[in-house]
């Protein structure tokens, strides 16, 4: 296992939602409690999950969460670095993928750190060609 860890939306919703792959999001996150394991998620990522709370559950379910997750192990990154901004740029790119998930393999590259993540669509392609480590949910 790598010692940092990037999550995109769709790992930290499945985890919220108690989907498939929860689990697995569950386990990383113990094991950050535990070791020197550090999991990452970028504020625009985090966005992503609160609007997905709030369009699907209304502003209160999101603050609920809200509540929750600061008190989880996970940092956010308050900020795009020129190195995020040129490597996801470049993924954007290459991939058309979108804003959020271009930021989380920004960090991913910039940090050396593996992707937490379900989204074999975006991502698959991704896997294949480049030098980004992912840890797949389901």
């Amino acid at each position: 296992m790598t010692d940092v860890i990037i999550l995109d939306a769709c790992s930290l919703l499945a985890f919220i939602y108690n989907e498939d792959g929860a689990d697995v999001v569950t386990d990383i996150l113990k094991q950050a409690e535990d070791s020197d394991l550090v999991v990452l998620i970028n504020k625009v990522n985090l966005y992503e999950v609160y609007y997905d709370l709030v369009r699907s559950s209304g502003k209160e379910q999101a603050e609920e969460f809200y509540d929750i997750f600061q008190k989880l192990p996970i940092e956010v990154i308050n900020s795009i670095s020129d190195e995020v901004m040129r490597e996801g740029s470049y993924l954007k790119k290459a991939y058309r993928m979108s804003l959020a998930d271009s930021i989380a393999l920004g960090e991913a590259l910039a940090r050396n750190a593996a992707v937490l993540t379900a989204d074999h669509h975006e991502f698959d392609p991704v896997e294949q060609n480049e030098r980004i480590k992912f840890i797949w949910i389901r």
